[in-house]
C-alpha cells in the first residue's frame, strides 16, 4: 500500500513542476482524499482476490473429495448431463458457480437421531446409507455443493460444522428429490420449511445459527412434497427399494454403462456397470428392479441376483451367492450366502454361507461363517425391536424384521440371531443357541453370558482392522469410540 501511495504522490509532484501549476491547499486536500480512496479500493480488491483464492482452494478440495469418494457417482453434480469428454468445460462452469454462490448448507440431527441408534452412535443421521448413496451424498448431489454437520459434540471432531453468513440447515433424516430441493433453495431468511410439524429445513444468518432450536417468530412454510424419511432403524431396509430406484436414476442419467460380459445371463436391461467392475458367469434379473455395479466391484461365478440391487465400489459378491432385492452392499465389503432386503453401510463382511434378511449392518462388522438370522416369527406376529430412547422393546409394525448391528461389532461362526435383534457398537458375540434380542455396546460373550469389552482391547482391534484397508484409526476415531463406551455404560447390566 505504501508503494501505491508513493507512486501516486510522485506522479502528482512531477505533473506540478512540469506545468508550473500552483496547488492550493483545497486542491491538495482533494487529491489526498482521492489517494486515500484509491488505497482503500486496492485493499478491497486484494481482500476479494484473497477470498476467491480461498474459495477456489476449497472447491479444489471438494472436487478431490468427489473424485475420491468411495461411492460411485457422476463426475460433477448439477442439472446438466455432460458426457465425460465435456467434463472439463462443465467443471469450469461449476467452479464459477461455486465461487459466486455463497449459500452454506448444514445437515443437522434432530431428536429422531436417538431412534436410529445404535447406527448413529458413530455417525450423524445424514451419513446413513440408504439406496446407493448416503443421505448426505444425495443432498450434495442435488445441491451441487459439499455440506457439513450439526451433530453431537463428540462426533464433531470427525464431522465438524462449517458456519457461513447465510445458512440453510437441512434435517438429516429426510431424503431429497427435485421438488423438495427446489423449495429448500427458495427459503428466505428466517423461514422454515415444515411438513406435519416436522422441520425439513430452515434458513438462518450466522448470528441466528446458535439459537436454531428457537423457531419462534420464524415464518413457517408448509410443503406438499411427498418424501422418504427415517423414523427408526427398520425404515432403512423397509424404504431401501424406493431409495435405491431413485439413486439409480440420478446416478445413471445421461451416462453409458460399461458392457456386460457374454458369460452372464441377463433378464431385462436395467443394469449399469461402472468402470473396472468384473462380472462373470452370473445370473442377473433386472425385471424386478435395477441393478447397479460400482467401480472396481466384482460378482463371482455362479451368483444369482434379483434387483433392485446395488454393489458399491470395491465390493465383492462371493461365488454362488443368492441375493434378493432390495439389497445394498456398501463400499469395500464382501458378501456370500443368501441375502434378502439387506443394507450394509460399508467396510463390512458377510463372506460365507448363511442367511441374512431384512437387516442393517453398520461399518467394520464381520459375520462369521454360517451366521443366520430370523426375520419372521413362527406365530407370524408383528416384530418388536429394542428402542434406545424408550429403553424397552417397541412394535415395529413389521412382520419381517431381522438384525440391526452397530459399527465394529462381530460374531463368530454358526451364530444364530433371533427375529428383531439389536446389537450395539463394538460387541463380540459367539456361542451356540439363539442370542438375546438386545445386546448392548462393548459386550463380549453370548448365550452363556457376557463380559465387558475393555476399551483398550477395542481400540487395538480397530487399529488392526483399519490397517488392513490402509486406513489410520486416528485420535478422532479413538475419541469417538471412548465416548460411546461412556455413553452406553447404562446398558451394560448383562
Amino acid at each position: 500500500m505504501k508503494g501505491c501511495s508513493f507512486i501516486v504522490t510522485a506522479f502528482f509532484y512531477v505533473f506540478c513542476f512540469n506545468t508550473s501549476s500552483i496547488i492550493y491547499p483545497l486542491q491538495i486536500s482533494n487529491i489526498e482524499y482521492k489517494v486515500s480512496s484509491i488505497e482503500y479500493q486496492v485493499s478491497s480488491i486484494k481482500y476479494r482476490v484473497s477470498s476467491i483464492e480461498y474459495q477456489v482452494s476449497s472447491i479444489k478440495y471438494r472436487v478431490s473429495s468427489i473424485e475420491n469418494n468411495p461411492v460411485p457417482r457422476p463426475p460433477y453434480p448439477g442439472k446438466y448431463a455432460i458426457k465425460n469428454k465435456r467434463k472439463n468445460i462443465y467443471l469450469c462452469i461449476w467452479l464459477i458457480k461455486e465461487i459466486f454462490e455463497g449459500m452454506n448448507y448444514i445437515i443437522f440431527d434432530n431428536f429422531r437421531r436417538n431412534y436410529l441408534l445404535p447406527l448413529t452412535f458413530t455417525r450423524p443421521v445424514g451419513d446413513i446409507r440408504i439406496g446407493i448413496l448416503t443421505i448426505r451424498e444425495k443432498w450434495e448431489y442435488y445441491l451441487g455443493v459439499k455440506t457439513s454437520s450439526l451433530t453431537e459434540d463428540y462426533l464433531s471432531v470427525k464431522f465438524p460444522i462449517e458456519k457461513g453468513e447465510d445458512n440453510i440447515l437441512i434435517n438429516g433424516s429426510i431424503l431429497p428429490d427435485d421438488q423438495l430441493v427446489d423449495e429448500v433453495k427458495k427459503l428466505g431468511i428466517n423461514q422454515v420449511l415444515v411438513k406435519d410439524e416436522v422441520i425439513i429445513a430452515m434458513r438462518l444468518t450466522a448470528s441466528e445459527l446458535d439459537n436454531m432450536d428457537d423457531t419462534e417468530g420464524m415464518e413457517e412454510l408448509e410443503t406438499n412434497c411427498e418424501f422418504l424419511k427415517l423414523f427408526a432403524t427398520w425404515d432403512i431396509f423397509n424404504n431401501n427399494d424406493a431409495a435405491l430406484r431413485a439413486d439409480y436414476e440420478i446416478l445413471t442419467k445421461g451416462r453409458e454403462s460399461e458392457p456386460l460380459s457374454k458369460t452372464n445371463t441377463l433378464l431385462g436391461n436395467d443394469i449399469f456397470i461402472e468402470k473396472g467392475a468384473k462380472i462373470e458367469c452370473a445370473t442377473i434379473n433386472t425385471t424386478t428392479g435395477p441393478v447397479y455395479i460400482g467401480k472396481n466391484a466384482e460378482i463371482m461365478e455362479g451368483s444369482m441376483i434379483r434387483g433392485p440391487f446395488a454393489l458399491c465400489n470395491n465390493s465383492v459378491v462371493k461365488m454362488s451367492a443368492k441375493i434378493y432385492g432390495a439389497t445394498t452392499i456398501g463400499p469395500y465389503s464382501k458378501v456370500g450366502g443368501e441375502l434378502n432386503n439387506v443394507v450394509i453401510f460399508g467396510y463390512s463382511n458377510k463372506a460365507h454361507d448363511g442367511y441374512l434378511g431384512n437387516s442393517v449392518i453398520g461399518e467394520w462388522c464381520n459375520l462369521g461363517a454360517d451366521t443366520n438370522n430370523s426375520n419372521l416369527k413362527n406365530n407370524y406376529d408383528l416384530v418388536k425391536m429394542w428402542s434406545y430412547p424408550d429403553q424397552t422393546f417397541v412394535d415395529t409394525g413389521l412382520q419381517f424384521c431381522g438384525l440391526v448391528m452397530g459399527d465394529h461389532s462381530k460374531c463368530g461362526i454358526n451364530t444364530m440371531f433371533n427375529t428383531g435383534t439389536v446389537i450395539g457398537v463394538n460387541s463380540n458375540i459367539f456361542g451356540s443357541g439363539f442370542q438375546r434380542n438386545f445386546i448392548p455396546s462393548f459386550a463380549w460373550g453370548g448365550t452363556k453370558g457376557f463380559d465387558d469389552f475393555p476399551i483398550r482391547k477395542a481400540i487395538d482391534i480397530a487399529k488392526r482392522v483399519y490397517s488392513r484397508r490402509d486406513i489410520d484409526f486416528d485420535e478422532n476415531e479413538q475419541f469417538i469410540l471412548r465416548s460411546i463406551k461412556e455413553l452406553t455404560a447404562m446398558n451394560t447390566s448383562y
